[in-house]
């Protein structure tokens, strides 16, 4: 990374580290999360403090919360899978139950050894996603832990690296756009074999010579409001991620890591969308990246 974009994130990340402090409550990952598949590839280590999930040519693995969560604020640290790791991916999100599903997705594309990962950030509204946007990480996310969080209110999604937000999902639903606000989600973990689509649109094969592949987690914290048989129980007294929203000098930095860093954005697909761009687009989405 050259001296401009080191300059320009130090700035946006002491901005953010004021903008975004949150009181934050954390859990074991023995009391807090179920390992639900890959055949003892996931593991808590460390008193409840670690969690890996590996991969190799037979089996991935995951894991997700015992919680249910209707809004909040959602921290975890992860380091990827370091080296070779094409053909993999890595994935974390909130999702809720049924056919018509709501999601906030966070999804780490392997590469090869000294490339960029690729961060795929999408949005699902009553099942219905395709709100993709891409960016480069500015720092190797498997040298160290780093922290990736989602605030969720009733106003607006934001996605945040290290405390710096990238990306912004509003709630326009005074313009007939569906917004997640009623359908509780888990929150869940998973690492495996992409190899047909992952990395350069699947040219790029899994070397399995290089398996087990795996990533770690640590320090998970939710401020939130759990939801369980059908009632929503928030933090006392009013937390700040509650009644949250961006204004325009908050905005106006996220944009500056969205021009620097970002690789794709759905808004910006006139092949993928000949008809039209999605309605949200045209009302707070749609940037030229310059």
């Amino acid at each position: 990374m050259d001296s401009r974009s080191t300059l320009i994130l130090s700035l946006l990340l002491t901005a953010s580290t004021t903008t975004f402090f949150f009181p934050v409550y954390a859990g074991t990952f023995d009391r807090e999360f179920d390992i639900t598949w890959g055949g003892g590839r996931g593991k808590v280590l460390n008193n409840g403090q670690l969690l890996t999930l590996s991969l190799d040519r037979a089996s991935g693995s995951g894991f997700q919360s015992k919680k249910e969560f209707l809004f909040g604020k959602i921290d975890m640290q992860i380091k990827l899978v370091p080296g070779n790791s094409a053909g993999t991916v890595t994935t974390y999100y909130l999702k809720s139950k049924g056919d018509t599903w709501d999601e906030i997705d966070f999804e780490f594309l392997g590469n090869l050894t000294g490339h960029p990962y690729v961060m795929h950030t999408n949005v699902y509204t009553q099942g219905k996603g395709d709100r993709e946007q891409q960016f480069n990480l500015w720092f190797d996310p498997t040298a160290d832990f780093h922290t990736y969080s989602v605030l969720w209110n009733h106003h607006h999604i934001v996605f945040l690296v290290d405390g710096i937000p990238i990306r912004q999902f509003k709630n326009l639903e005074r313009r007939r756009i569906p917004y997640p606000k009623m359908q509780p989600m888990r929150l869940y973990s998973s690492l495996w074999n992409a190899d047909q689509w992952a990395t350069r649109g699947g040219l790029v094969k899994t070397d399995w010579s290089k398996a087990p592949f795996t990533a770690s987690y640590r320090n998970f914290r939710a401020d939130a409001c759990v939801s369980h048989a059908g009632k929503s129980s928030c933090p006392a007294g009013s937390p700040r991620w509650l009644s949250h929203r961006f204004g325009p000098t908050a905005e106006n930095k996220m944009r500056v890591v969205q021009r620097k860093f970002m690789v794709y954005n759905y808004c910006m697909d006139s092949k993928r969308f000949p008809q039209g761009f999605p309605k949200e687009c045209g009302i707070h989405e749609r940037r030229r990246l310059v």
